[in-house]
């Protein structure tokens, strides 16, 4: 700042160069300020406060989720951060990101947010004063040297996402929507049982009922919810056990399958339980686990991150009867209003049960006028998109090509 004061003094005399050297000056310093910095480096006490004030809740970029993915989970440690903050260097926004190498192998001067293990990334945005906070953000990225900012699993009709979007419109801009979704949701301020019969029907509802009393000739079914932290950290464990017994083990994709992964499952759902922002739930047939799930809280939201089950238990629906117990569960808390499935759309167990819909998709924010890197981006990302579903096309023709001639 001295550096800077006289500099502009030394202008004020009327020493063109002195001035030009100041505002060289200048821009190296808001770029040394506005530098991007390690996840990991994010005051936690700061980060919490902002949660707290977020004006749309994200339980993945909750700090004690967040920081446990960065530490040990597969592929996605080492994360940087978007941090704005206000002129009493309060934090106000927060985005951890990659860059588009390592998100799309794309080598262009472009920002990505992170993939915290659960398919939601809307920044964190001040809700005290939303574009001005989104207004701190994009000043950071601009300042970092990104040309644009892509959002992925984002609510794209959500408050953080219009926070974004006003900034931008301040300088002509606007978001780019690459691709937009609708995923299953609960409305959870209305009558479960009400909201069960409108959605499955009263026959699907008697055929349930007919799996959940064959399921209890193995011993009482009984639905718990795990909350302390000693709970959930003996509850999680039967949930690697439950999600690795079936197909995802096959795959290789089961969290239990690599240390890193369990590490951080293990880190995150106690550290968040000891804050209420996690609970596992669990359904038993006698002392049997047959399906459990994991949820996240954060404000007046709930977040579904995984549900493992017992397959030896498949032709009594335990996923099912397990989401039905859930929808109970939420229903019945005042302090929710809506639960995120995290799923991906037209996911066959959760829509039909879960009416509601959260328009859910990418975005891409320009943080210049007619920015060439932009347009390619943009370009690069929907071919890149067109050419994986040609390639999920042709992969779903050749099982059903090879199931025949089997």
């Amino acid at each position: 700042m001295v550096e800077i004061g006289n500099a502009a003094r030394a202008g004020q005399t009327g020493s063109s160069a002195v001035l030009r050297t100041a505002e060289g000056h200048v821009a190296a310093a808001l770029r040394e300020a506005n530098k991007l910095v390690r996840l990991r480096t994010v005051p936690p006490a700061d980060w919490l406060a902002l949660s707290r004030h977020a004006i749309e809740p994200n339980g993945y970029f909750l700090p004690d989720w967040e920081l446990a993915v960065d530490a040990s989970a597969r592929g996605r440690s080492g994360v940087l951060a978007l941090c704005g903050r206000n002129a009493a260097r309060t934090l106000t926004a927060l985005l951890p990101v990659i860059s588009a190498w390592r998100a799309f192998k794309l080598p262009l001067p472009v920002l990505v947010s992170a993939d915290p293990y659960g398919d939601l990334a809307t920044p964190l945005i001040d809700g005290r004063a939303p574009v001005d906070a989104a207004r701190t953000l994009l000043a950071q990225a601009r300042a970092s040297g990104a040309h644009a900012i892509v959002l992925r699993h984002v609510t794209i009709e959500g408050a953080a996402a219009n926070a974004i979007a006003i900034a931008l419109s301040e300088n002509g801009l606007a978001p780019i929507v690459l691709r937009a979704e609708q995923r299953a949701c609960l409305e959870a301020a209305t009558d479960a049982e009400q909201l069960l019969r409108d959605a499955l029907g009263p026959k699907k509802l008697k055929e349930l009922r007919r799996q959940h009393n064959r399921l209890a000739e193995h011993g009482p079914v009984t639905f718990e919810v795990a909350t302390t932290r000693d709970a959930v950290a003996r509850a999680v464990e039967t949930f690697l056990v439950l999600e690795a017994s079936g197909w995802k083990a096959d795959r290789g994709t089961a969290l239990m399958q690599h240390d890193g992964d369990a590490a951080f499952l293990r880190r995150a759902t106690t550290t968040m339980a000891a804050r209420r922002q996690c609970e596992i739930v669990t359904l038993r047939a006698g002392e049997t686990p047959v399906a459990a799930g994991i949820v996240l809280r954060h404000q007046d939201r709930a977040f579904w991150f995984k549900l493992g089950v017992d397959e030896r238990f498949a032709k009594y629906s335990p996923g099912v009867q397990l989401s039905l117990e859930l929808t109970r569960h939420l229903c019945a808390d005042g302090g929710i209003s809506l639960a995120d499935s995290t799923a991906l759309p037209g996911h066959p167990m959760i829509e039909p049960i879960w009416r509601g819909r959260l328009p859910i998709g990418d975005l891409v924010i320009p943080l210049n006028r007619n920015d060439a890197v932009v347009a390619l981006t943009v370009a690069a990302l929907r071919g890149r998109a067109e050419l994986r579903t040609r390639l999920r096309t042709l992969v779903r023709a050749f099982r059903t090509v090879k199931e025949k001639y089997q």
